[in-house]
């Protein structure tokens, strides 16, 4: 009997034993399903924690995160930017279907097994994956951000009764190159969406417009004390632009035509010119060097009545008169020698010299304008820097960049500290020549310089020639020329003005 009810509850004991351990794996098993159906702890996406989520509550938080604006700091601004309007794009179901594979990839059993022994899953990162238009991120920067919060240079301005400019301000312009990768790696992180944009490039102060420096010219001759006629011509020769201006006891003339002046020592870079024209690339003996070098650095007039016999024993001057007008210059004629005597070969009407409104009382001789001899030293230029120009054009078998090079060299031989010379920092190249001749009443009336001058910030060309019926004081008129030669290199070089 004993052995029957020990058996009875040997049986119920096991009985019970095997309820309680289905029970228990039943309920283990509902626990294990369910941390299945949540992804494990620790578990991020795109550097967002979703350990303990389901799919749809991962989804949007990791949503939520990334569609957080980003914050840019600029230029002392805060700006809040949409990561849509960017061009920044979340694959969540790529990222989605790796949490997932994360998640139920693995042996039912063998993860049951480690639940039961309360040992978790090895956490997994799954990495962010995203794109980002890169075009439409620098289009955004360029069209919102750029032309709202950039800082545009102030250009100088020129100050009034002197010959220098005031400094201007410089900007602050986005380096977009700069800020693309700032930005996207912004957006590519959930914690870290606040940039500093501080790799701004700082942009120079801009240059005066020619406007400004036009009328600081006029303004340099008007507060100069000279009552006369004056004709200005300055040319940028990086661009070709202009300013060309005519005053007459500082009132603006016009100059179209140009106004007519006695060319005096200046119409020897006509004649140095032309003698090239005629010659081309053969070698200059000693004599005729000597004779060229005369002409320009001492002025000898007999010197360049010489160079012009080069060219025709008897009409020389005329052949210098031919080769400029072939060039376009209409005004600018040597109508006889310099020895005193010459007869005039020719009597030539131009349309500066044909002006009824004023009257400079040009020599017959000689004459030229300041746009005429600023086209000239264009044309050399142009000829010794590229080759080009309109004395290459009209004379391509004569004239080269070696050749127009000899033609600067020897303008350069002209230095005598004044006028242009004086406007300029000393060392600063300059290929010129001067003129001023007395009058038949020997009194000096006019005075004349035209040169390239050679800066750091760009290289120009100035023309000024001026006329006073009474007398033109060298002592005015000096100061006069280096004072807008100094105005147009400091336009140029405003750092060094």
């Amino acid at each position: 009997m004993r052995n029957r009810n020990a058996n009875i509850f040997l049986r119920g004991t096991a009985i019970f034993l095997l309820i309680i351990a289905t029970v228990l794996t039943i309920s283990s098993l509902i626990g294990y399903s369910r941390q299945r159906n949540s992804y494990p702890l620790g578990m991020t996406m795109g550097g967002v924690t979703i350990g303990g989520l389901d799919p749809q509550a991962a989804s949007q938080r990791v949503l939520e995160v990334y569609k957080t604006p980003i914050q840019i700091q600029y230029n002392g601004d805060i700006i809040q930017i949409d990561p849509t309007s960017v061009g920044f794009e979340l694959d969540i179901d790529s990222m989605l279907a790796a949490a997932d594979l994360s998640r139920t990839g693995g042996a039912f059993w063998g993860g049951f097994w480690d639940y039961l022994w309360n040992r978790n899953p090895t956490p997994e990162a799954i990495p962010l994956r995203a794109t980002i238009a890169e075009d439409r991120l620098r289009a955004y920067l360029q069209t919102e951000i750029a032309p709202r919060y950039d800082q545009s240079p102030s250009a100088a301005q020129p100050i009034p009764g002197s010959t220098s400019f005031t400094p201007g301000q410089p900007g602050l312009v986005l380096d977009i190159d700069s800020a693309v990768p700032l930005l996207e790696d912004a957006l590519r992180s959930p914690t870290s969406r606040s940039v500093s944009l501080t790799s701004i490039k700082n942009t120079s102060a801009t240059r005066p417009t020619l406007q400004n420096l036009e009328i600081l010219m006029k303004q340099v001759v008007t507060t100069s004390g000279f009552d006369g006629v004056i004709g200005v011509d300055m040319l940028d020769l990086q661009n070709g632009q202009e300013i060309h201006f005519a005053l007459n006891k500082g009132q603006d003339l016009s100059v179209n035509p140009d106004v007519a002046f006695t060319a005096s020592s200046t119409i020897k870079i006509p004649i140095l010119v032309s003698y090239f024209i005629q010659h081309g690339t053969a070698p200059v003996d000693d004599s005729v060097n000597t004779k060229i070098l005369n002409m320009i650095h001492k002025s000898d007039n007999v010197a360049s009545d010489d160079v012009m016999a080069e060219l025709d024993p008897n009409t020389g001057p005329l052949v210098v008169s031919q080769d400029m007008k072939t060039i376009g210059l209409q005004n600018t004629f040597m109508a006889g020698f310099f020895y005193t005597g010459a007869p005039l070969l020719q009597r030539f009407t131009t349309p500066a010299n044909q002006r009824v409104d004023v009257n400079t009382q040009p020599d017959v001789y000689n004459q030229t304008t300041s746009s005429d001899m600023a086209m000239l030293m264009e044309d050399i230029y142009q000829c010794s820097d590229t080759g080009g120009g309109a004395l290459v054009a009209a004379f391509p078998d004569k004239m080269n960049k070696d050749v127009c090079k000899k033609i600067i060299n020897y303008l350069e031989q002209d230095k005598i500290g004044v006028l242009i010379e004086a406007g300029v920092p000393e060392g600063t190249e300059v290929a010129m020549k001067h003129g001023w001749i007395p009058g038949s009443d020997n009194i000096l009336h006019d005075v004349s310089a035209v040169g390239i001058v050679y800066s750091p910030g760009g290289n120009f060309v100035i023309s000024a020639y001026t006329y006073h019926p009474i007398q033109n004081l060298f002592d005015v008129t000096n100061p006069l020329i280096a004072n807008l030669t100094r105005a147009v290199y400091n336009y140029f070089n405003l750092t060094s003005q």
